[in-house]
């Protein structure tokens, strides 16, 4: 069983592995040997979903879904198909997690009384500075 959070939990059996040749490292072993790992797990049919949990990793992952409804996960960084398949699930258990954790609503702060203040008091001390960059008026009270 794969344990995405505490209340969710997707059993090996549901997820589907594919090798291919892989474009990473290797050298000439590269060209004879299927290292690349693609996971694929079936978001409609999974029994471990809740129809509202599928609805929110079709929303969120929609770009690493198929129109099948398979989301596939690549890993081809090392030269190991063992250690791909691992990167892969690690990354499929990574995608869930972010996918399913909750979004909190931001909550309004109102700016705090002495922010106010020094904010008019620059303004204040600024409009001075300009005021006696002026020249003086001519006329009026001599």
């Amino acid at each position: 069983m794969l344990v995405i959070n505490d209340n969710i939990s997707i059993p090996f059996s549901e997820l589907k592995f594919t090798f291919s040749r892989s474009p990473g490292p290797g050298g000439q072993n590269v060209n004879k040997t299927s290292t690349k790992a693609t996971l694929g797990f079936n978001v409609e049919r999974t029994r471990s979903l809740t129809p509202l949990q599928k609805m929110i990793v079709k929303g969120k992952l929609r770009r690493r879904i198929g129109k099948d409804g398979i989301l596939r996960i690549s890993a081809h960084d090392t030269r190991s198909q063992a250690d791909n398949r691992e990167l892969a699930i690690m990354r499929f258990m990574e995608f869930m997690r972010q996918a399913l954790e909750p979004v909190l609503d931001r909550i309004n702060s109102r700016v705090p009384r002495s922010q106010k203040r020094r904010r008019l008091d620059n303004k204040k001390r600024r409009g001075q500075v300009k005021q006696l960059r002026s020249r003086p008026r001519r006329g009026g009270d001599q």
